[in-house]
């Protein structure tokens, strides 16, 4: 089977205190907004700095002279004293007390206490005013607040794609990857698979050259695009910000002249998360997160699945494009394996892209852009303000120079969800791929626009997801993120296995059932306890609603613990299916 491309700080001033003020603080700080309190730094001869009563005297006279209310209100861990001017006051009102302390000889400084906020970077990258999908309120990914708290360091990338064609914007986050193009010819470096990823173009010369249907294409440098997008260099003022550009990306180069082989990729996926491949070097810096912007018509083979299992075995992350036929992505691959994060496109407006495959099978959606309208002449760019710009090359089939491109396609919001994966892998190293996945499905907020077919939780959220995994424990440990396809008039189970507790269940026993269905008032969905003992969550309530996403409260306090615990769906009419996505239990 061959595949191809799918493209179509905080900071805060902090005053210290001392005995003389470095400036003249009358100008240095007057107040500018609203002032609640004043923090004042008396000299250490004087008794008001170390007398509690003293400074609450203080206090309340020089506001009398003001004709305010001041009163002390507590000692800073610097020695300064707090002063409370009896709720919140105009800039002018505060300035009128502090210059009653100010012409004390006794004081050493007052200052007004002043609000600082979590900063979110604005990156000063050329190109990032174009960057829509990172910032913008109603289609962007919520991106720059999420900066606050990670940038992704410490994680590795794995970009399984066409390779890596030299950018200056790319070059200080990259790392050693490998070539797993094993025919020479498809490869065009001369040789079988080797130690360098570089991309040698993927053209083709003539219609019928990759066969029936195929048509002359110029090289796309797509690993290049998708990799600007996870981990392009920020705030060196040049092109565009990556979403995780803390941390490194590994190309893997998989697809050259005609796509690429399943044997290959499959060897990519094993070796970029650490396993091990005949004939093939250790992988120095094995990735947590792997993107495969990349498919082909067809259902999950075993060949994908075992390897995408083994990789999700060791703890990496992988992401899938959902393909871009405009059609049900359980027909297509690897989309429609398990154990992967499905990402489905949408545009600038919040609507899935014209172009994304859809289906009960999607995890997620991402910003994918759009080039063009959907009835514009395929193969045109009229609108290239709302497709996904990254880093790229000017040449036609062999390299040329860097250029920054913008391109659409599941391509294109794959790397969005890579990138966000590798977010919450630096933010809490602990999280596994299966609470990776539950968090960006649970944190996702609605799309702004309609997604006709089905586009899983919603709009990938940055900001939310890893505040999520950095105030909040971890998803529970308990969970089974496999899909179980629920048909008209078919009842399907999907077990977890408790081990590790004593006793019996709580009597609060947390269901968390994710499932996606387009007319949940066909399903009945029941909790099937150890020994048989039937929980009913769900029965035929909802009408034509899609989707059963919420936690359910269960009295289990007379079941054992350990065991094997079923979610069972029943689905008791025709005309609507979709799948369990994912379940889990806290104990």
């Amino acid at each position: 089977m061959s595949v191809t491309l799918l493209a179509g700080t905080a900071t805060a001033s902090v005053a210290v205190a001392s005995e003389t003020p470095a400036a003249a603080p009358a100008t240095a700080l007057a107040p500018t907004a609203p002032v609640e309190n004043l923090i004042v730094g008396y000299k250490s001869s004087a008794s008001e700095a170390s007398s509690n009563s003293a400074a609450a005297d203080d206090a309340t006279a020089k506001g009398k002279k003001a004709g305010k209310k001041a009163k002390f209100d507590r000692r800073l861990g610097t020695g300064a004293a707090l002063v409370n001017l009896g709720g919140t006051v105009a800039p002018a009102e505060a300035a009128d007390v502090m210059a009653q302390f100010r012409a004390d000889p006794d004081v050493a400084y007052v200052e007004p206490d002043t609000r600082a906020y979590a900063t979110a970077v604005t990156p000063n990258d050329t190109e990032y005013a174009k960057q829509w999908d990172l910032f913008e309120s109603t289609a962007g990914m919520n991106v720059p607040a999420a900066w606050d708290k990670t940038t992704g360091s410490g994680v590795t990338v794995a970009v399984i794609d066409t390779g890596y064609v030299a950018h200056s914007d790319l070059a200080s986050n990259t790392v050693a990857g490998y070539d797993f193009i094993s025919t020479a010819s498809y490869a065009r470096d001369g040789g079988g698979r080797d130690s360098n990823p570089a991309d040698e173009g993927d053209w083709n010369a003539t219609d019928g050259e990759c066969g029936v249907g195929s048509k002359a294409s110029n090289s796309s440098w797509h690993g290049t695009h998708v990799a600007g997008t996870i981990a392009a260099a920020t705030n060196n003022s040049k092109g565009v910000a990556g979403i995780a550009y803390g941390a490194k990306v590994q190309h893997v180069r998989v697809l050259g002249k005609c796509g690429g082989s399943t044997s290959d990729i499959v060897d990519a996926i094993t070796w970029a998360s650490g396993g091990s491949v005949a004939g093939v070097p250790a992988n120095a810096t094995p990735a947590k997160v792997i993107n495969m912007s990349l498919g082909g018509p067809g259902a999950c083979g075993t060949s994908y699945q075992n390897a995408i299992n083994a990789a999700v075995a060791r703890g990496t992350t992988v992401v899938v494009a959902a393909g871009n036929s405009n059609a049900d992505a359980a027909g297509y691959s690897p989309a429609s394996c398990n154990n992967v994060v499905n990402v489905a496109a949408s545009n600038r407006a919040g609507d899935r892209s014209y172009y994304s495959n859809y289906g009960s099978i999607i995890d997620i959606a991402a910003p994918g852009g759009e080039t063009r309208r959907a009835t514009d002449t395929p193969g045109t760019v009229t609108t290239p303000e709302n497709a996904i710009l990254s880093t790229l090359n000017a040449g036609t089939t062999t390299p040329g120079a860097e250029i920054y491109k913008p391109y659409q396609g599941t391509s294109m919001a794959a790397p969005h969800v890579a990138g966000l994966a590798a977010l919450l892998k630096s933010a809490n190293s602990a999280l596994t791929p299966a609470q990776i996945e539950t968090a960006i499905k649970n944190n996702a907020r609605p799309l702004a626009g309609t997604c006709t077919g089905g586009c899983g939780a919603g709009l990938a959220d940055a900001a939310a997801t890893v505040a999520a995994v950095t105030s909040t424990p971890p998803a529970p440990a308990f969970e089974n993120i496999t899909d179980f396809t629920i048909g008209d008039y078919t009842t399907v189970e999907s077990p977890i296995t408790v081990t590790g507790k004593t006793g019996n269940a709580p009597a609060a026993l947390k269901v968390g059932v994710n499932i996606l269905h387009t007319y949940i008032g066909d399903l009945k969905v029941d909790l099937i306890a150890p020994d048989g003992s039937v929980y009913t969550l769900h029965n035929r309530s909802g009408g034509s609603t899609d989707n059963i996403n919420q936690v359910y409260t269960v009295n289990a306090s007379s079941e054992v613990a350990n065991g094997t615990w079923k979610l069972r769906v029943n689905d008791n009419a025709g005309g609507d299916t979709g799948k369990i996505d994912s379940w889990n239990l806290t104990f």
